[in-house]
């Protein structure tokens, strides 16, 4: 073989192919160790070596021969007649050679040229033995590979040299000359695999190590080649991993080597029973190490594989395009892993955006939510009111939730709503606390700093099911995804406020009734004059806050979110605009302004006290001697039709007490022109950071106006 055959092997040059196939029989063959040799972690250590003579004794041109003969064998690791290879006692990574120090100082300077070359191949043989253990994992395992082609490939070339030593054509210079090139690839390599073996590395670190080096070695062309080729190589399993991942929606990874983690303990079901429940953003995550050249689409990936996996857990055939589906593997050539993964996003977005709103029609769910939960339909509530009246009046702990259910479903199927399909879904639920105690415990929802003290969130002596009644939805999956525990809490929330103010506009108007009554049968005197105006911007009152609630916040809110909800691309934003809408109707509807709230329960509160006693007190001071004249059974008509007919006995008792009922509407008209009056600064000083408050202000503050005129006319009276 001349010297050109054996140049074409050196990694400068063309010959020095990774990819080609090598013949290393004879190779195996010359360098098997002889049984005269002992072998020691790769590297052997001849037991003649300890000869009798030493290298000095020889001439220098026989000191040549012997010292490439050796250099040779220290190349692939084998300890010389003359050169032996130490490990440093508790320095893994560290070797020493030694030489004869007899030998030619000439010659001892060309071998240290080669040490380094020798070095690196030991440390790179070891680093492929060990790596290719099963524990490992299939990135090492890869990388490994890739190495040990490489070593087969450098092992091929020494055999070359060999036998041009054999045949008397190669000389000390000529075999630096042929070993130089590859010096600087075989130590970079070295370097790269003492870092990984010193700092354990697996999966995403090797990768991320491998191409770290590679740039820092931008200078020299060569081995950089080299590194990229050993990170493409080292990458094709972890590609695999990938590729099932964003195809298929499944984690195929035996050695914990992705940069995406499963929390298997965190299960769907979650969704619809735990309010703090995490499944949808911690049953899926991102690792800390995350390969570099995949990092920027690293969120990309992650949410391709969950919708993907929200697909198979409802049983929806994926179908993915074969063609479409061998593009990643293949992609390290030509660096193609973002076209290639946002073509999968595309695709995994779509279909499950179209299986959501299509097969599982997440729009109807949504349209049915809001008839019920936000009283979009009002008829059936009326009627449910006034069947469940009785069972409502109980203490929380009194009430049968089952006897509310049936009355429930039966003014479900009277009216409207039982045209809807999913009306079967509403159910009764019964809270245990007053909505303001139950939005202190929500700590996630943003509420506002200025809060009530702890004292003022005691529950009252004595609260009742129209408190705390409440309507609960049944959502599966996969809309648990959107509508989930956290959400329907939040539809609660503004149920039970919209709920409880029908209920006082529903007293208020019993209250109004009676006045009504007595004013057509002219017997308003000053007590039911007075009363009667107060009883009207009390109405006025609380139709400005429902209208306010319904008009000004609810449903422009609900248009903005369906607009949203069809331009969305992708769950994770139906989600979001779905969440949005919801914390912003909490924000505008005060539930989220404790101070401001509990105004606004203090003058429910005041309103249901005063129609509770004006029904009762009117009635009984207009009715002293037949409890029947008022009897709800008689027509309204003939409520009244007795009243005029009364002795002078008579009229001298209904003064004295018209006097006890003026006394405590004046009672009431104070306390309620002082809340009112206090709501007011809350109002405009609150308007200027949150301008929704504006729209209620002009509502409440009207009330306020009319209230005014209503205290100049009584002053009149």
């Amino acid at each position: 073989m001349d010297s050109a055959a054996a140049i074409s092997l050196c990694p400068s040059t063309p010959g020095w192919n990774l990819d080609r196939p090598f013949l290393t029989g004879q190779f195996y063959q010359e360098t098997k160790i002889t049984p005269g040799t002992t072998e020691y972690k790769g590297v052997s250590a001849d037991s003649s070596s300890g000869a009798d003579k030493a290298i000095g004794c020889y001439h220098a041109t026989i000191q040549e021969l012997i010292v490439i003969d050796d250099l040779l064998s220290t190349l692939i690791g084998i300890e010389g007649r003359y050169i032996s290879i130490k490990k440093v006692r508790g320095k893994e990574d560290d070797i020493t050679f030694q030489v004869d120090a007899s030998m030619d100082l000439a010659l001892q300077e060309f071998a240290k040229r080669l040490f380094p070359l020798c070095e690196s191949y030991i440390f790179i043989n070891q680093f492929v033995e060990t790596r290719s253990q099963f524990k490992t994992g299939l990135v090492n395992h890869a990388f490994a590979a890739a190495l040990r082609a490489l070593l087969l490939d450098y092992q091929a070339m020494v055999a070359q040299l060999e036998h041009q030593f054999r045949l008397g054509k190669l000389s000390i210079q000529g075999l630096w000359f042929y070993c130089q090139p590859m010096m600087g690839s075989m130590q970079a390599l070295s370097m790269v695999v003492k870092k990984a073996a010193a700092n354990n590395c697996v999966g995403s670190a090797v990768l991320n190590l491998l191409q770290s080096q590679a740039k820092a070695m931008a200078g020299d062309h060569v081995v950089r080649s080299l590194l990229e080729k050993m990170s493409q190589s080292a990458s094709t399993a972890y590609l695999g991993i990938l590729e099932r991942w964003v195809y298929e929606g499944v984690i195929d990874d035996p050695y914990g080597e992705f940069f995406i983690a499963e929390n298997k303990s965190l299960q769907k079901e979650s969704l619809t029973q735990d309010y703090d429940a995490k499944y949808w953003q911690q049953r899926y995550s991102l690792k800390d190490e995350i390969p570099s050249f995949l990092a920027n689409a690293a969120e990309t990936i992650l949410i391709t594989g969950k919708y993907l996996n929200v697909m198979r857990e409802c049983g929806h055939s994926i179908q993915i395009p074969v063609a479409e589906k061998s593009k990643l593997t293949s992609a390290g050539s030509n660096h193609h892993y973002l076209e290639c993964i946002k073509s999968a996003y595309d695709f995994a977005s779509g279909e499950l955006l179209n299986l959501v709103k299509n097969k599982y029609d997440l729009m109807g769910k949504l349209q049915s939510i809001k008839h019920y939960l936000l009283l979009d339909q009002g008829d059936f509530l009326v009627h449910f009111m006034d069947t469940a009246r009785e069972e409502l009046m109980k203490k929380p702990d009194e009430i049968s939730v089952e006897k509310l259910q049936s009355l429930l479903d039966l003014a479900l199927r009277s009216t409207a709503a039982g045209a809807d399909p999913c009306h079967e879904d509403l159910l009764c639920c019964v809270e245990r606390t007053t909505l303001l105690k139950r939005l202190s415990t929500l700590k996630d929802l943003e509420i506002s700093r200025s809060a009530p003290d702890s004292n003022d969130l005691e529950e009252p002596l004595s609260i009742t099911g129209l408190e705390t009644f409440s309507l609960n939805y049944k959502v599966r999956w996969p809309l648990s995804l959107v509508i989930s525990r956290k959400a329907l809490t939040k539809y609660q929330l503004i149920f039970r406020f919209l709920f409880h103010c029908k209920h006082v506009d529903r007293q208020l108007s019993g209250a109004w009734q009676v006045h009504q009554g007595l004013r057509k049968l002219d017997m308003q005197g000053t007590t039911v004059s007075v009363s009667s105006l107060l009883c009207r911007n009390m109405l006025k009152f609380i139709n400005s806050l429902l209208h306010y609630l319904t008009f000004e916040v609810l449903e422009p809110n609900w248009h903005v979110m369906l607009s949203r909800l069809q331009t969305a691309k992708s769950i994770d934003e139906v989600i979001q605009y779905h969440d949005f809408f919801l914390d912003k109707c909490l924000r505008e509807c005060v539930l989220l302004s404790p101070a401001l709230l509990k105004k606004v329960e203090r003058l429910k509160l005041i309103c249901l006290q005063y129609a509770a006693a004006m029904q009762r007190l009117i009635t009984s001071s207009l009715d002293t001697t037949d409890n029947d004249t008022l009897s709800n059974d008689s027509p309204s008509t003939e409520k009244y039709k007795n009243l005029k007919l009364r002795t002078p006995y008579q009229m001298r008792r209904l003064a004295r007490e018209n006097v006890t009922v003026l006394e405590s509407v004046l009672k009431f008209e104070k306390e309620f022109s002082f809340e009112l009056h206090s709501l007011g600064p809350i109002l405009s000083s609150g308007s200027r950071a949150e301008p929704y408050l504006t729209h209620l202000a002009q509502w409440i503050l009207g009330v306020g106006k009319d209230h005014q005129k209503y205290q100049s006319t009584l002053l009149t009276v």
